[in-house]
């Protein structure tokens, strides 16, 4: 039986008549409220869970209410532990799958406009409230004549205005910020920010994304443990998605996992594995796991469901994950940092000392475990260096990749925070070692898992390896001794930016002080363009502290 369940409150980005002036004040304040709320605490030195926790309410709450470009943003720092604290992340998990639904009129509205017939003409059975909200659309389930159990994804109203909206004004303040931020300038934000949209209104077509389900389906044909809905295509539009039901647990739920019986080792791996084989293999991936979108079966099998974000790898791109993959499991530092330059994540510099180093160090400490922020300090000097110089830069072609793989990191570190990366891939590697699969891409993969597998069992040969590659970067003026003191360059940096800004601070108040006194005589023009310059006098101030703030920041996370 049908029934009606209240209407909730209509978010704001909803509204028929919201402006782009207004989305764009509405963007800009909220993200100098958050700013302003940070300084403040940090004047009082208030860093209490309990103030974070109520930080992170009302973040939570303008996210909600900035719409679902924001949501999304949100949604992806929530698996991010390991980067913000734990009381954001408790707050930001509620974006996953806890976002306010709309009321079921609207859906069904949607749903009969849609397939252009009333809901118990298509459905034996529909439960109007909804199983699950998210910030593009909500999940009702429901029953077809033929018996088959079903959940019907129905769209917000209203998603491709704000989408439109939200495209001009971020890329309107990233231009902005890459005009008065100059590290800002050597990414590619406009190439970024397009994709990203891109991406978002792919999502909220239903036709694109029923496609990629079943292109994701054919891909994971033949692997029981990974379970993916069928589409039912005669009841699916651009707005409304009908899909098999398949229950499960979410995928990051420690304690129902465990209630269950379901082994966390064998989950992790089947998330790494999985994922392995999207990007590897397949070069097809959904670039947005976050927990709303997988579950575990009661038999421990992976079940994915949302497939509005999918990307795709080319191959060349492949060629140079899978060099870069297997270098990180062989520890070979050269390999690492070669097949990132290639790809574009680090710029080629003449001196890439600093960077070899600290992608050796991370190797060697933390491959088969989590990072600890704190083992750092043994190579901080570099760190800071490495920041300075910043020759880690994200071309728009990465940007996903690398979203999908530190969310699924975070991920298998809710489940076991000492969870490890070499055992969970390990599946993967031998059963491409012993592939005979023919294929560019399997012959590279298959040669790569087998030269990892014969460096494990010549480890005596370690020893030389290591001296010839000391004699290689001798040979190629790599290995040279360093003299500079990094704590005075940190010293004097800070000096200079407290000057510019004693500098910016005398020059506002002098024009300040001049216009006020000019105010007073018949010289008012001449006022006015004190006051415009005491205001353009205080931004250079602003912006110098802004930058001597960050500063001191930078040096305390090296020097602790």
């Amino acid at each position: 039986m049908l029934t009606k369940s209240a209407s909730p409150k209509s978010l704001r980005w909803q509204r028929s008549n919201y402006s782009p002036l207004a989305r764009q004040w509405e963007i800009s304040s909220v993200t100098l409220q958050f700013i302003f709320r940070l300084l403040w605490d940090k004047i009082l030195h208030n860093h209490s869970p309990r103030q974070r926790h109520r930080q992170a309410k009302w973040l939570v709450k303008k996210l909600l209410q900035l719409g679902p470009t924001f949501i999304k943003i949100g949604q992806s720092l929530s698996t991010r532990a390991d980067l913000i604290p734990l009381e954001y992340i408790q707050e930001l998990s509620q974006l996953q799958d806890q976002v306010p639904p709309f009321s079921s009129d609207q859906a069904i509205a949607v749903l009969e406009s849609e397939l252009g017939k009333p809901v118990y003409d298509l459905f034996q059975e529909f439960e109007s409230t909804p199983l699950a909200a998210a910030s593009l659309g909500q999940v009702h389930r429901a029953k077809l004549y033929s018996g088959e159990a079903v959940v019907v994804k129905i769209q917000r109203p209203g998603l491709e205005k704000i989408f439109n909206l939200d495209f001009e004004v971020i890329n309107r303040l990233l231009r902005l910020s890459s005009h008065y931020i100059s590290a800002l300038k050597k990414y590619d934000l406009d190439a970024i920010h397009e994709e990203f949209f891109e991406l978002l209104f792919q999502e909220i077509d239903y036709i694109h994304e029923g496609k990629n389900a079943d292109r994701f389906r054919v891909n994971f044909k033949g692997y029981s443990q990974i379970r993916v809905p069928k589409i039912y295509w005669h009841y699916t539009t651009k707005k409304v998605l009908t899909l098999e039901y398949l229950p499960g647990v979410k995928v990051d739920d420690r304690a129902a996992l465990e209630a269950n019986g379901i082994n966390l080792d064998r989950v992790i791996q089947l998330g790494i594995c999985s994922y392995l084989k999207q990007l590897l293999i397949d070069g097809f991936f959904q670039s947005d796991p976050h927990p709303g979108n997988m579950a575990v079966g009661q038999g421990g099998e992976l079940i994915f469901y949302d497939f509005g974000t999918m990307a795709e790898v080319k191959t060349f791109a492949k060629d140079q994950m899978i060099q870069t993959f297997f270098a990180v499991l062989r520890k070979d530092t050269d390999q690492v940092v070669e097949t990132l330059v290639y790809m574009g994540l680090i710029e080629p510099l003449n001196d890439l000392s600093s960077v070899k180093r600290i992608i050796a160090f991370i190797l060697d400490n933390f491959r088969d475990k989590p990072i600890d922020i704190k083992a750092f300090e043994q190579i901080s000097d570099e760190v800071y260096l490495m920041f300075k110089e910043q020759p880690f830069r994200l071309p728009p072609q990465m940007t996903f990749i690398l979203k999908s793989l530190t969310t699924l990191d975070g991920i298998a570190r809710a489940l076991d925070p000492q969870y490890n990366l070499l055992a969970a891939s390990q599946p993967f590697v031998k059963s491409l070692a012993l592939s005979n699969s023919q294929g560019n891409v399997l012959i590279t993969l298959a040669k790569q898992a087998k030269i990892l597998l014969k460096n494990t069992w010549q480890k005596s040969q370690t020893n030389d390896r290591l001296i010839k590659n000391i004699e290689a970067k001798i040979e190629r003026g790599e290995l040279q001794f360093r003299t500079r003191s990094l704590e005075s360059e940190r010293i004097l940096n800070r000096i200079n930016l407290g000057i510019k800004s004693l500098i910016y601070a005398c020059l506002t108040g002098f024009s300040l002080l001049s216009a006020s006194i000019l105010m007073t005589t018949v010289y008012l023009k001449i006022a006015i363009i004190g006051f415009s310059l005491s205001g353009l006098f205080c931004l250079f101030l602003l912006r110098s502290l802004i930058k001597l703030m960050m500063q001191e920041k930078l040096d305390k996370l090296v020097t602790k």
